[in-house]
């Protein structure tokens, strides 16, 4: 079997209820044109073979499925393309805000769910655009801000994606290689609920902890 490793560490896998579970953030299909782009990446072709490698009996896309606000004809045909190479799998994405008329395309495929949020044995999935549902959950998985942090390496300082925790919600960086991420002391301020939070913790996508973030210093 073909090992994908760099989505393996931007996504995550558990057992649920459901059988083996798939999660992952902000693919952005279609980036290459919105970001001045001049070659075909084929990302989505990667990335749906990578899902079909881990052979989930669910897939959770946590928004942001594609890059375009609107839905032309090449996003049309990528998305069509993506979604017919994972039929087999059910899905649920809970839709971000790049995902308008993105029901056009779905509506031909039975094992895609579209919806705002998705809740299953008590963890809350969605996008983090939106208010939170008013709904209980134990805990909570997002993405939509990209999380990443600027960490020294030597003399250099790099950034890199990372999972950010604040309490009992987790946030995922984007599954896209290609899309580097915010600074997530930027990027919380574009989540509603999380936007007021003093700190939160980071890890690598190796698991490698970096400790706590202050997000909000006081001057």
């Amino acid at each position: 079997m073909e090992v994908f490793p760099l989505y393996e560490k931007l996504s995550l896998d558990f057992e649920t209820s459901l059988g083996k579970t798939l999660v992952l953030a902000d693919p952005h299909i279609g980036f290459e044109l919105s970001r001045g782009l001049r070659i075909r990446t084929r990302f989505e072709k990667f990335l749906a073979d990578f899902i079909k490698s881990k052979n989930p009996d669910l897939l959770i896309i946590l928004g942001d499925v594609k890059e375009p606000i609107g839905l032309g004809a090449f996003t049309k045909k990528l998305l069509i393309e993506f979604f017919s190479e994972i039929s087999e799998f059910k899905t649920v994405i809970t839709k971000g805000n790049h995902d308008g008329k993105i029901e056009e395309i779905t509506e031909a495929f039975d094992n895609i769910k579209i919806t705002d949020y998705f809740l299953l044995d008590g963890t809350l999935f969605l996008h983090g655009h939106q208010l939170l549902p008013g709904v209980k959950f134990e805990k909570a998985i997002l993405g939509h801000i990209h999380p990443a942090i600027s960490v020294r390496i030597g003399s250099a300082v790099k950034k890199t994606k990372c999972f950010f925790k604040i309490n009992k919600f987790l946030i995922l960086p984007t599954v896209n290689p290609y899309i580097e991420g915010f600074d997530v002391r930027e990027g919380i301020k574009m989540v509603p609920f999380l936007k007021q939070s003093p700190m939160g913790e980071a890890y690598l996508p190796d698991g490698t902890y970096l400790g706590v973030i202050e997000l909000n210093p006081k001057t």
